[in-house]
């Protein structure tokens, strides 16, 4: 789906601001209540928006160690049998097949460092799996975000039409 120039503005500002209503949201981009209203809804029907939760910091839950895992798992049953399992793991927190040498990549946090370990014992219980090797993160420099792309579809688009 394509959006447009207001599309982006309104993402941006509820990005920034999730908690504004329409009628706020509408008066800062200078449009009629019922454009943005219009908007969101278009905008949630193709699954552009796919929520409005607040966002979490697993850090200030005491989870201060984020890793990645590399899964290597029987091929017998597929993807989805392990996956289903690993997400009754809760310090696991994203599982996406990928391409190369491993088959799952998780994104897990811990508390410590020992506690990491727990969490990896838990994977690797999890029938299917075969193998995994883990990569801590040190540091986030550019946290998960959409925002420039979102501003650069409208460009991107103009710039192809």
């Amino acid at each position: 789906m394509t959006i447009d120039q207001l599309d982006s503005r309104l993402l941006a500002l509820l990005t920034a601001e999730p908690r504004l209503g329409v009628l706020e949201c509408s008066r800062r981009l200078g449009v009629a209540r019922g454009t943005v209203q219009a908007r969101l809804d278009r905008l949630m029907s193709r699954g552009v928006i796919t929520g409005f939760g607040p966002d979490v910091s697993t850090a200030a839950l005491g989870y201060d160690v984020t890793a990645f895992v590399l899964l290597e798992i029987r091929q017998v049953a597929g993807h989805e049998p392990v996956a289903h399992r690993l997400a009754h793991i809760p310090e696991v927190l994203e599982v996406h097949t990928v391409t190369g040498g491993s088959d799952l990549m998780c994104r897990v946090v811990a508390r410590t460092n020992a506690d990491l370990q727990r969490v990896i014992d838990e994977i690797v219980e999890v029938q299917g799996v075969v193998r995994t090797s883990s990569i801590i993160a040190l540091d986030t420099p550019v946290p998960y975000r959409v925002l420039p792309l979102v501003a650069d579809v409208p460009r991107r688009a103009a710039r192809e039409s």
